[in-house]
């Protein structure tokens, strides 16, 4: 695996990201590419256009060119690595790809974002047939699109655009936000355990609809206690705490504490404070200084469906 995976993925649909525009697919959907989860086969299920495929395929090409699709990413962000997958296609995957980048804010039109200036972010590369493909990515640049260029035709299971979240908060000017959210830009820097799920779960958007789409620990037998860390946004003071165990019916924490991190300086925001399962939790917090880390501690173990951190940038 590469490093870069371990981001969240700008382009997922269930963080907003959406398949705009596609020059084809008749065989299966654009949508399929940015769907979460491992891409799924079952052989000999034929539709109307032939065997049913989780991804995006295009015809057989019998003129000169090539198939592209457009994503608008779920969150603006800076890329460092994309996964093409063609998991499944076997006989009938591109034999080649690349991807190009483009920054265009607001709510632009497919045809306005066609028409932007495009930066190559993987060069044209070649593929192999039910592979994942791995490609980092270099740069600084916030973009809002990609866009995926198959040569000459086929098909791809799923596009992954890894990276970090470079959101505009001016928006947020004279109002609160939640500090924590991978929408404003809140990544999870560091955890003790993410034995049974991804403790950047807790930052992502919307409710978790079972505890799989939150982050949940092993087991602890011995001393101490789970926690995790999460970067904020932006330096600010935090005002009110959500901690939800929704779904977490026999393996919440028993309590949780929060502590402000900010350089080598240490801010308690919450003491040990008691959690019941299931149940979102709301804690309005003191008066504190400004922070850019909060660390989150769970005793002794156990997960949390999301965190967030709601206050003003400082």
């Amino acid at each position: 695996m590469s490093g870069f995976t371990t981001l969240p993925d700008l382009a997922l649909r269930t963080l907003g990201g959406a398949v705009v525009a596609a020059s084809d697919e008749s065989f299966a959907e654009k949508e399929s590419l940015i769907r979460p989860g491992r891409p799924d086969f079952q052989p000999g299920t034929f539709g109307s256009k032939g065997q049913v495929y989780d991804g995006w395929e295009t015809r057989r090409r019998r003129a000169p060119g090539h198939d592209w699709a457009l994503v608008r990413l779920g969150m603006p962000g800076v890329i460092r690595g994309v996964v093409i997958d063609t998991a499944w296609f076997r006989g009938n995957h591109p034999t080649h790809a690349s991807v190009e980048a483009a920054y265009v804010p607001g709510h632009p039109a497919p045809e306005e974002v066609l028409a932007a200036r495009w930066t190559p972010i993987v060069p044209l590369s070649e593929l192999k047939g039910d592979t994942e493909h791995h490609f980092p990515v270099a740069g600084e640049a916030v973009h809002t699109h990609v866009r995926l260029r198959i040569h000459p035709d086929g098909g791809v299971a799923r596009l992954r655009v890894h990276g970090e979240v470079r959101a505009d908060l001016s928006l947020y000017d004279g109002l609160g936000l939640d500090l924590a959210a991978l929408a404003n830009g809140g990544l999870v820097t560091a955890c003790s355990d993410d034995f049974y799920s991804a403790p950047g779960n807790v930052i992502a958007p919307g409710l978790a609809r079972h505890q799989a789409e939150g982050w949940e620990t092993a087991r602890r037998r011995g001393e101490g206690n789970d926690w995790l860390v999460i970067r904020l946004a932006g330096r600010g003071v935090i005002r009110l705490a959500e901690i939800d165990t929704t779904n977490l019916l026999y393996n919440a924490p028993a309590e949780v504490s929060l502590t402000g991190l900010d350089g080598p300086r240490e801010v308690p925001l919450l003491p040990r404070t008691p959690l019941r399962p299931d149940t979102p939790h709301r804690f309005r917090l003191g008066p504190a200084e400004p922070v850019t880390h909060v660390r989150v501690d769970i005793y002794p173990d156990g997960g949390l469906a999301r965190v967030r951190l709601h206050g003003h940038l400082a």
